[in-house]
């Protein structure tokens, strides 16, 4: 088992701003209650290139009251009679989260679970998983929330379907037992229309958390809406993951199949790749470009030794060979050629005496 108990900072797991983009694919209870099926997940997870999976954690009594348990439910989706049958088939025991935790370390990938509630939270700083998922519905469940922090687990918290005070309310109390927190933006909609969305909060959370991480966990459909969180500065993207969009279950529709993870991972990267660093500069790549189509200042007529450039006498064409570089046009009038130039021709560097200033160069 690998130990994160005493790392307490994201960076050792490849969260961070300095860190390429972190990965979830968010299993859930797509595993159908079937461990097999679970263990299947993790593996083409782990093929399509995702850092972690996650499942979900709860401990049912403690999570849901009893009527709501004995609740009839009566669904396409639903896997028993009453509500509290169907959230069992779904829930794996605790030996069955450590043999899939096992599993996953055996094939070279992080796991790890939202916690529904204190004992599953418990269970889950038992298994030193690397942190603890606060899925959107706990936001503000701040007995949950606090009783992680205190016990300095690293906490990634979504924030859908709440408002911007309980969110503050839910950062300011992690942040009081510890020093790191990852935000992740969310709507709580399943699947989200793109109307919804509104990626421009991952700028607000930016802004308003400075010193927190941000992510974004999507419910939508495709992975388009992802890629554009990666561009505006999400370090963290979740997305749930199925092997077959038409099984039985809510989640599975707006959830990605391994072609579409694997597109995903390939997408961050590319996108991580693009956004280079706020430094303009000339790219290397573009040379063959420049010396085909890059312009330089030619004669509109013959010029003549002695004679004073004025405006007039110049125009920008691309020309062969190269000569000076257009935007110092406006600096050669007024100079003096030092040799005669055809009409058409490139003014070249030499031709004002001014080889030392290397002009040619672009």
């Amino acid at each position: 088992m690998t130990n994160y108990c005493d790392e307490m900072n994201f960076e050792k797991i490849g969260i961070g701003n300095s860190c390429p983009c972190f990965i979830i694919a968010e299993i859930g209870q797509n595993h159908q209650g079937n461990l097999e099926n679970a263990k299947e997940l993790i593996q083409l997870a782990k093929k399509c290139g995702v850092n972690c999976v996650k499942f979900q954690k709860s401990s049912l009594p403690h999570r849901f009251t009893l009527k709501t348990l004995e609740t009839p439910y009566d669904s396409l989706n639903s896997f028993g009679s009453t509500y509290g049958e169907h959230r069992s088939h779904l829930e794996f025991t605790e030996d069955q989260f450590i043999e899939l935790q096992n599993f996953a370390h055996q094939i070279g990938i992080m796991f790890t679970a939202s916690s529904m509630d204190i004992p599953s939270a418990d269970f889950l700083m038992r298994l030193e998983v690397p942190f603890i998922k606060i899925g959107s519905g706990d936001t503000n469940n701040f007995l949950l929330i606090e009783h992680i922090a205190k016990q300095k687990k690293l906490i990634v918290l979504s924030t859908g379907m709440q408002d911007f005070s309980t969110i503050r309310k839910a950062y300011d109390l992690i942040r009081k037992y510890q020093t790191q927190v990852v935000l992740m933006h969310c709507v709580s909609t399943y699947p989200t229309l793109p109307d919804d969305v509104n990626l421009r909060v991952i700028d607000l959370y930016r802004t308003e958390f400075p010193d927190a991480l941000i992510g974004y966990s999507g419910h939508e459909i495709g992975i388009n809406v992802a890629l554009a969180a990666v561009a505006l500065g999400a370090k963290v993207i979740e997305k749930h993951f199925t092997r077959d969009k038409n099984q039985k279950g809510t989640d599975h529709q707006c959830s990605l199949n391994p072609r579409e993870m694997t597109n995903l991972v390939t997408g961050v990267r590319e996108v991580e790749r693009a956004l280079g660093i706020p430094v303009k500069t000339i790219q290397p790549s573009e040379e063959l470009c420049r010396l085909k189509l890059g312009k330089s200042i030619v004669t509109t007529r013959s010029l003549y030794k002695g004679g004073k450039l004025v405006l007039s006498d110049m125009a920008i064409k691309v020309s062969r060979p190269m000569g000076m570089k257009p935007q110092r046009i406006h600096e050669l009038v007024g100079l003096t050629l030092f040799e005669d130039i055809d009409e058409d021709e490139p003014i070249l560097s030499k031709s004002l005496g001014l080889e030392l200033l290397e002009f040619n160069s672009f």
